[in-house]
């Protein structure tokens, strides 16, 4: 072998193991399962959690594979930038990720039945609650420096796709998560998570013009950033939701089923931006999803807190625009009685007949 040769296979050799990494071989089985053989080779093996010292060239044709569990880096979505810039579009980053879930079945599995609920709990307040809530935020971080935080399934793989990744696959191996993602644009630089209690929603309103739709939170932060990941993975029910959609929280499905998530909606409507009955503001991703004809007449007026689902009960997607269509015709024609008319059908289908968000 010639020398010049031999020394550059030597310097790869050493790029790749000058840490000394553990690792469960199972997870280099799933790489290859989904990589090739090739392609896993040829990954950057890392155990980092300080974006400040991700420095110089990722020297990998395929990318990098961080075995420090995200659960333990300070500031994520920093990390994740900082690797986006290092990598080529195409290349991969693989995460792991101890998931809510995973911790839980860890936790009450660890201690005797009875307390074992209690520290469960004390354990969501003090490493899921205390970490997002803005009064307890800074003092978290101080004592803990970000480490063993508690964090969904849902915002792990939404931060990727906030950070310019695409989620290529996951897997649960052992008690954590790994997750497979390559890089396919820049970072949004999001400086707004919706973490709270209240959040503000971008949807299509008058004129296709974007608007902030306030509503109580009934999912995992960030997961608006999943919503095209969802759409491709899960069917639509007759109602229009995703079937299987894990970034709902338990409480998230109480809030939907009476209405306690829209709430929050009258303040859009005392500021005039929707109007009592009418159509539902939707996301640009469900707002795509419509006939061009009916996406300009719902531009043309303001959506509305009463949409016209409740007053028609339709089944499936087509026959959810084809009750919007009917509306804007009849409300085109008289504004006011079409308005009267779906909003005591509404009421009558509420109350006598169990029509539900969900």
């Amino acid at each position: 072998m010639p020398e010049n040769v031999l020394i550059k296979e030597i310097e790869q050799v050493e790029h790749r193991c000058e840490k000394s990494i553990y690792f469960d071989p199972a997870i280099n089985e799933y790489l290859i399962h989904l990589l090739g053989e090739k392609s896993v080779s040829d990954l950057v093996w890392d155990q980092q959690s300080n974006p400040s010292e991700i420095s110089g060239e990722i020297r990998s044709k395929t990318g990098l594979v961080n075995v420090q569990k995200i659960n333990d880096i300070r500031r994520i979505n920093k990390y994740l930038e900082a690797v986006n810039r290092k990598l080529e579009y195409g290349q991969h980053l693989v995460i792991a990720m101890e998931t809510m879930a995973s911790r839980k079945k860890r936790l009450m599995n660890k201690f005797p039945a009875l307390f074992n609920k209690g520290y469960y709990l004390l354990d969501f307040i003090l490493k899921r609650v205390f970490p997002k809530w803005k009064p307890t935020r800074k003092l978290y971080f101080l004592l803990t420096n970000g480490r063993n935080r508690v964090i969904s399934l849902t915002e792990g793989l939404a931060r990727l796709v906030c950070c310019g990744f695409e989620i290529v696959d996951f897997k649960k191996i052992g008690n954590l998560t790994y997750v497979i993602s390559k890089k396919v644009s820049e970072p949004s630089y999001d400086m707004q998570p919706s973490y709270g209690a209240l959040i503000r929603l971008k949807r299509v309103g008058e004129g296709s013009k974007l608007m902030s739709v306030y509503k109580f939170r009934t999912m995992h932060p960030y997961s608006e950033y999943l919503q095209e990941y969802i759409f491709e993975k899960h069917n639509l029910r007759e109602e229009g939701k995703f079937n299987n959609d894990f970034r709902m929280t338990s409480w998230g499905r109480l809030f939907r089923k009476y209405w306690i998530d829209e709430l929050p909606m009258l303040i859009n409507w005392f500021r005039g931006e929707i109007k009592l009955v009418g159509v539902r503001p939707l996301s640009r991703q469900f707002f795509e999803l419509y006939p061009k004809e009916l996406q300009e007449m719902r531009s043309k007026n303001k959506p509305g807190l009463v949409p016209p689902y409740y007053a028609d009960m339709p089944k499936g997607l087509q026959e959810i625009q084809e009750s919007e269509l009917n509306y804007l015709i009849a409300y085109e024609r008289s504004p006011l009685l079409t308005d009267i008319r779906y909003f005591f059908r509404a009421i009558v289908n509420i109350c006598f007949k169990g029509a539900r968000s969900r």
